[in-house]
């Protein structure tokens, strides 16, 4: 199932972004193995596996890497694996045994990725950090939030998940189409760093070419314009806008009941914050349910801030079936789609102590051998 299906994946256990992109990958039909150590590590905090949505669609192995037994049993997984995810520290795979040098050894067509903030190489390499020193260090945290206010965190999205786990996933699916070919394996050295600076491709070239200011709040798509940002409503939630062209602008005002020539101009950047007051002094009459009626059918590009709760039961994200419901659980679809080959969610997070063996059967190994493993405390007993 998926477009994915027949890929085998080892996926070494951690938190974030990179079980998020063996979720991509297994949500498209790739096979997933989840190598978890004997005992898990804490985390600082617990949560009902139901929830752990990164891990769904895999299987898992609780496994001794501390033992020779339990590290040449990674091997045998990898021997038959197309790739392998890991998100540690530089160094800490070589220092298990695992090493890319190691592991192409085993099998040469091995594509091996790395997920690390900082990268494999760099001053930074072998620092500490999370998504919010990522995107500090690219411009990237620079440049959201409001002029007169601290930069804004966004959430952990542009370095955890945009910078790092898609562009982890999309090196993998590149690296693999050329095994095809060569027939060899490679590393891909997906830094967050790098990932957030690409995000920002855009505006780095609209920076240069005097397009973009290099200040907070005040460019067109950062919340500095009066006609890209969010407005209050008379019931204390949020209407967004986004009426950049001229078009879309025009029916924005339209359907406020304002008058166009007694505003000023829309790219009249000296007087932005009178449009903006204007703007919020309509938009605070009437509730977000109001104004969802008034702009409903409409282009002027605008829409209801929905909370995470509300925007499961929003009729375009039923319709696209956007969010799937399993056995009391809601979660966000497999994406993209396709139209032969869907992906689909084939299963809820497991407990790798519990699905060890059946996980490892599935691989091709002997009931014999898992029992050998099992009764040498290489892997979980049940």
């Amino acid at each position: 199932m998926g477009p994915l299906a027949g890929m085998r994946i080892v996926e070494m256990a951690g938190i974030g972004p990179a079980p998020f992109c063996g979720m991509l990958l297994a949500d498209l039909g790739a096979e997933v193995i989840r190598v978890d150590r004997l005992t898990a590590a804490d985390l600082g905090f617990d949560i009902d596996p139901r929830f752990d949505f990164p891990n769904r669609g895999k299987r898992a192995i609780a496994v001794d890497l501390k033992s020779p037994g339990g590290v040449a049993l990674v091997k045998e997984l990898i021997a038959g694996a197309d790739a392998l995810i890991e998100g540690f520290r530089p160094g800490v795979m070589e220092r298990l045994g695992l090493g890319p040098e190691v592991c192409h050894a085993i099998n040469p067509r091995l594509v091996f990725g790395r997920m690390t903030g900082w990268g494999q190489e760099g001053p930074l390499r072998d620092r500490a950090g999370h998504d919010i020193n990522y995107i500090a260090l690219t411009g990237t945290l620079s440049a959201i939030g409001p002029k007169d206010g601290a930069p804004v965190v966004p959430l952990n999205l542009i370095g955890d998940f945009g910078g790092g786990a898609l562009y982890l996933a999309l090196g993998l699916l590149a690296a693999l189409h050329e095994a095809k070919a060569s027939g060899k394996g490679q590393v891909i050295d997906a830094a967050m760093v790098d990932g957030a600076a690409s995000l920002m491709t855009m505006h780095y070239g609209y920076l240069q070419a005097g397009f973009w200011r290099n200040a907070r709040g005040e460019n067109a798509v950062d919340g500095g314009s009066p006609y890209y940002t969010t407005y209050p409503t008379r019931d204390g939630k949020y209407m967004a806008v986004g009426a950049v062209e001229k078009r879309f602008y025009d029916e924005l005002i339209q359907r406020l009941g304002l008058a166009k020539d007694a505003l000023p101009g829309q790219n009249d950047r000296a007087r932005w914050d009178e449009l903006r007051a204007r703007l919020a002094a309509v938009f605070a009459t009437k509730t977000r349910e109001e104004w969802t009626r008034v702009f409903e059918g409409s282009d002027a590009c605008v829409s209801p801030v929905l909370d995470m709760e509300e925007c499961v039961d929003d009729p375009h994200i039923v319709a696209r079936e956007t969010f799937k419901r399993r056995d009391g659980v809601i979660e966000p679809g497999p994406a993209p789609r396709f139209s032969r080959t869907p992906g689909a969610i084939s299963g809820s997070p497991v407990d790798s102590r519990a699905d060890t063996r059946g996980a490892l059967g599935a691989w091709g190994l002997s009931e014999e051998r898992i029992d050998a493993l099992a009764t040498s405390g290489v892997i979980a007993p049940r």
